[in-house]
């Protein structure tokens, strides 16, 4: 593909409009061209740039299993220009796509293996696509063990996906909020402190961690605590992304562009880097 097909965005229709709380919210998103339609195709963890015609664009990860042909899910957190007026998107609106990008979840690498996923905030939507993938090729995969922590627990979304994963046999679901509401049925306290409860293999599973740079660093650490190989616990990277091809510098991260190179990397690749300024 030449520099300029990189940069033209594919258009896309709203299919449907999920809100998942008063500042997230889901667009489903369906490619106009069947040609493209066709010929699209991610990998859990991968992005896209979803431009808003004459406001701007911005990098979003993908949340819908890449089985699905028709629908492209994104969860997005209203934090500027760009996504508030996403936000008024309504179904039959279209927008700018261009994608994906980046390097995803090494779900190849990861088959036979348990699986054990760490998230915090909205960190929860760049693992969403790998779970589900997981959960629908179940006899590739041992346990599924997904730990998830918010700052207040209304700040939960999925709140039923959670419980509908919980039933399901050889899957583990532990929930914490630093601060619980009233009736807040889970954990209060730090999301390091449920990891002594995982149940998987974790000196053969495969971790998958996202949220801030300092609750990736703690986990990463108590898993290698725990007995997990530093080389079997990948992180995703977050960072102001704007060409997503590695040309504007404005994801750079050392020697590595977090578009280009990641936002995928192993912890051993990025653990002398997180959590300091200017890097």
């Amino acid at each position: 593909m030449n520099m300029a097909e990189l940069y033209r965005p594919m258009q896309a229709e709203v299919r449907e409009v999920i809100h998942e709380s008063p500042t997230i919210f889901t667009l489903r998103l369906e490619l106009v061209d069947p040609a493209e339609r066709r010929c699209y195709q991610f990998r859990p963890g991968q992005f896209n740039m979803l431009y808003l015609f004459g406001v701007g664009e911005v990098p979003i990860s993908i949340v819908s299993d890449p089985a699905d042909e028709q629908l492209i899910d994104h969860t997005i957190r209203i934090v500027g220009r760009v996504t508030e007026g996403m936000a008024k998107l309504q179904v039959g609106d279209r927008l700018g796509l261009r994608g994906p990008f980046g390097r995803g979840w090494p779900m190849r690498q990861a088959q036979g293996s348990d699986l054990v996923v760490v998230t915090g905030g909205l960190g929860c939507a760049p693992v969403v696509a790998a779970i589900n993938y997981a959960l629908k090729r179940r006899d590739r995969f041992g346990k599924i063990c997904v730990v998830q922590g918010v700052k207040h627990s209304n700040d939960l979304i999925w709140a039923e996906m959670y419980a509908r994963w919980r039933q399901l046999p050889d899957v583990q679901v532990l929930l914490a909020a630093d601060q619980a509401g009233q009736g807040w049925p889970f954990h209060q306290g730090r999301i390091t402190e449920l990891l002594d409860q995982i149940t998987a293999d974790l000196p053969n599973a495969l971790a998958m961690v996202c949220g801030p740079e300092g609750l990736m660093h703690a986990a990463a650490e108590k898993l290698i605590e725990l007995g997990q190989p530093p080389e079997h616990i990948y992180l995703s990277l977050e960072r102001n992304m704007q060409c997503a091809v590695g040309h504007c510098g404005h994801c750079q991260f050392g020697a590595d562009f977090i578009c280009h190179d990641g936002p995928v990397f192993t912890y051993p690749q990025v653990a002398d880097r997180l959590c300091t300024e200017g890097v």
